[in-house]
């Protein structure tokens, strides 16, 4: 059921979306046994939740991960791989897989499952080589400018204590 094609930029997947659900937590196998539960449990108050499993492509970039409906091409989510802090296959079922990114301006975590009937491993171990290639490519890029703002960060802190030390030691002095 799923279909590889290859972009220089992009890869795509065709998968079965399960749904997605708000998590408590980043990460962990737990996680996303517990939104596979979530979602097999009917709730009807939750818009999150997907009635039946739905095809939908599964696109892969450097820049995050987009799902966009098979039939309209309609773009249901995207998630920045900065976001994801997870992804993983669940224990109970090796053709269902799933990842876990914060939402990008809510303090909360989504947890997006799928379903492949060959290629679960494999998506995983794709999306995790996305995960480490991208968080590679910022360090390279930007891990001296978080260095150097960290130490100058640091040495503000360490100037304002010592202006207060030496404050404290001239009122003991003069008393």
């Amino acid at each position: 059921m799923s279909d590889i094609s290859d972009d220089d930029s992009e890869i795509s997947f065709k998968v079965k979306f399960i749904g997605r659900v708000e998590v408590v937590r980043a990460a962990g196998v737990q996680i996303l046994e517990e939104a596979a539960q979530t979602l097999k449990t009917p709730d009807q108050f939750s818009s999150e939740k997907v009635a039946k499993k739905s095809k939908v492509h599964l696109f892969l970039s450097l820049n995050g991960i987009d799902l966009l409906e098979n039939k309209t091409k309609y773009l249901l989510y995207t998630c920045p791989l900065s976001t994801v802090s997870f992804c993983g296959v669940l224990p109970s079922s090796a053709k269902v897989f799933g990842f876990v990114a914060q939402h990008p301006v809510a303090d909360m975590y989504h947890c997006y499952l799928f379903q492949s009937k060959k290629f679960s491993h494999v998506l995983v171990s794709v999306i995790g080589d996305a995960l480490r290639a991208s968080t590679k490519e910022k360090t390279t890029r930007g891990g001296r400018d978080l260095i150097v703002e960290a130490l100058r960060h640091k040495n503000k802190m360490l100037q304002r204590e010592n202006t207060e030390l030496k404050r404290r030691l001239a009122e003991k002095t003069d008393a």
